[in-house]
């Protein structure tokens, strides 16, 4: 592995491999990291444990805004103790501004925090944060007690958020992230009535409600999802609780396409079998591709002797592995298409874009559609050199890329600190 440091940056070059035989351990779950933070802090007495907590730049982010709206919190080892500081925030004696930097999670989780908080909150990001829709989740909250006041662009980052959050019910547009509804269900057992959630526009990402409902509940909340697809939630706010944090499907996903692109096997530890997370389902895609998949306890081992067929997937449910299959896809022997991409565009980069920039390094050609791409392998060169646009799952699918086809280079690499900061040194470790 070649690294080039310079002014911060770094690149990396991967070299081509056949016939791998390597094991990893995934580290913690980014979102359940998130929530349990989330959770914990909103505990009115005791302290929380939080075991194994992702230490990212997003984590870091949430942990960050927590603690300027009040929270307290310290690092022992390895695990977190909060100190819950129940439903009424003070972080101070006057308003409080919080840098999400390019934690999209960050901003959006805590937008519904921030009706807490006894002073306003401005909430703010990076230049491409500043990009990303908040109306809906701002519209939502309104009809429940909450103000925004918006520092450049309507709908978007920055802005201020006071008010109270007086509970009721609530209608909310899951068609752009289900962020939005885990915003409001967070805060929910903080309100001052009941709150009652209903789902509009194409629901995505619905693991992502599981999870956030199994942490409230595993700290005490009150979550029922009812018959006509509401979501109910009582307000008799959360109790502290020691949380182990699983680990991250999302992650393990790049080490089991290495699997498939390469030949061979590939095992990944510290993986909760029974998890709720919907990214669970890069197993059964890479089974259904001709890999063979197999677990013992949280160990879970992807191998593959054959070729690779292409498929037609549906994927907006989980669309943070939807760079990882279309890295896979290259390789196969026939084309795959990918349904349920329009949402792809408003995430920390382009990432449609960025799935044809990773595809063409691999030689393979892209056809771009409103909500789908198809990806038609081809035997052509590829390589060359790919700048992940501070992506860190387009560096992470590219670094796949380039294990299957060689040639291949991957510029400001250090992106990957926002989710797997110790990527690169586990792909190092293995001996790759």
């Amino acid at each position: 592995m070649l690294r080039q440091n310079g002014g911060g940056i770094l690149n990396i070059r991967l070299p081509r491999l056949e016939g791998v035989d390597l094991r990893f351990t995934a580290p913690p779950s980014k979102s359940g990291t998130h929530r349990a933070l989330i959770a914990a802090s909103l505990a009115p007495e005791g302290s929380s444990v939080i075991s194994r907590p992702l230490r990212s730049e997003d984590t870091l982010c949430t942990r960050e805004g927590l603690c300027r709206m009040g929270v307290r919190m310290t690092y022992t080892g390895e695990n977190i103790h909060v100190d819950g500081a129940g439903c009424r925030l003070d972080g101070g004696e006057g308003e409080v501004t919080i840098d999400c930097r390019n934690s999209g999670t960050t901003l959006r989780l805590l937008t519904s925090v921030a009706l807490l908080h006894r002073h306003p909150v401005t909430l703010t990001g990076s230049a491409r944060m500043q990009e990303r829709p908040i109306g809906p989740l701002a519209d939502a909250l309104r009809t429940i007690g909450g103000d925004f006041v918006y520092g450049k662009k309507y709908g978007y980052p920055p802005f201020t958020v006071s008010g109270t959050l007086l509970g009721g019910r609530v209608s909310i547009d899951a068609g752009i992230s289900s962020q939005f509804v885990s915003s409001v269900m967070m805060a929910a057992p903080c309100a001052r009535e009941p709150v009652e959630i209903t789902l509009y526009g194409r629901e995505v990402s619905r693991s992502y409600l599981d999870m956030t409902a199994d942490v409230m509940e595993r700290f005490g909340a009150g979550v029922t999802h009812a018959g006509d697809g509401s979501i109910q939630i009582d307000n008799s706010g959360y109790r502290a609780t020691d949380y182990r944090v699983e680990g991250d499907y999302s992650s393990a996903s790049y080490f089991f396409a290495m699997a498939a692109v390469c030949g061979g096997r590939v095992t990944v530890g510290n993986l909760n079998p029974s998890s709720l997370q919907g990214d669970r389902r890069m197993l059964a895609i890479l089974s259904e591709m001709g890999c063979s998949v197999s677990a013992h306890g949280e160990e879970v081992t992807v191998e593959r002797d054959g070729p690779l067929c292409g498929l037609s997937l549906p994927m907006e449910q989980t669309p943070d592995i939807i760079q990882t299959v279309a890295a896979v896809a290259c390789f196969a022997q026939t084309p795959t298409t990918i349904e349920g991409t329009a949402n792809l565009r408003h995430k920390e980069s382009d990432r449609v874009a960025a799935v044809a920039a990773v595809c063409r390094c691999a030689g393979a050609v892209v056809e771009v559609g409103e909500d789908s791409v198809v990806i038609h392998p081809r035997s052509s060169p590829g390589g060359g050199i790919l700048d992940p646009a501070d992506d860190h799952r387009t560096a992470m699918s590219a670094a796949v890329v380039a294990m299957g086809r060689g040639d291949v280079t991957i510029t400001g690499a250090e992106c990957v600190r926002k989710s797997f900061p110790g990527f690169w040194d586990a792909l190092r470790e293995a001996g790759i």
